[in-house]
């Protein structure tokens, strides 16, 4: 059983907090703001917004050392909606992980809304949640949490996949503030 922190309390870390609490595993719900509480996951999940992290770094860096890491992240120019605020060789994930080298960083959930994590589905198929990183060991651990909720998790390589996925999850964001899909909806995974 693992014991899973996540550092945010909006829809999307109420979401996975269901998510991991339906796989049998025990979750903490911390807030962004409450810098006082210790984090006591092995896995950490930052579900604050992209703008936010750099501050949870700074408050919280020591704590999340030897920890697996999740950025579920898309660091969308909330503005304008037109791009990505991170370089186009980069991503917010690789941009955490030279933040945190002492962590085990990990991209996941950044291509799911959180209706979809809490349904299970996405148009009839089983809500798939992309996980890329450099440590098999830990996306295998993030992987059990996701399939022992009932989701599917694709190893989706590397953490330098993490920008394509950042872009996926761009293009799902700008749909759904346009209009286009529901913010209930989603892409699927088809196998």
């Amino acid at each position: 059983m693992a014991h899973i922190s996540i550092i945010g309390s909006g829809n999307m870390g109420q979401a996975i907090s269901g998510l991991v609490a339906k796989g049998g595993h025990t979750v903490e719900l911390v807030g962004s703001a409450d810098g006082g509480t210790a984090v006591t996951g092995d896995i950490v999940v930052l579900a604050v917004p992209y703008p936010k992290v750099a501050e949870v770094i700074a408050e919280r860096g020591a704590q999340l050392a030897g920890k697996v890491v999740v950025d579920i992240t898309n660091p969308l120019n909330f503005e304008t909606f037109d791009g990505l605020t991170v370089p186009a060789d980069g991503s917010a994930a690789a941009e955490i992980a030279a933040a945190l080298p002492g962590s085990t960083v990990l991209k996941a959930f950044n291509t799911n809304f959180a209706g979809t994590l809490v349904a299970g589905s996405v148009g009839g198929a089983p809500t798939t949640v992309l996980i890329a990183g450099d440590d098999a060991d830990a996306k295998a651990l993030l992987a059990g949490v996701v399939g022992a909720a009932g989701l599917r998790a694709v190893d989706a390589g590397g953490l330098n996949r993490a920008r394509e996925l950042e872009s996926i999850g761009f293009l799902q964001i700008t749909l759904a503030a346009g209009e286009k899909v529901s913010w209930t909806g989603g892409f699927a995974v088809a196998q």
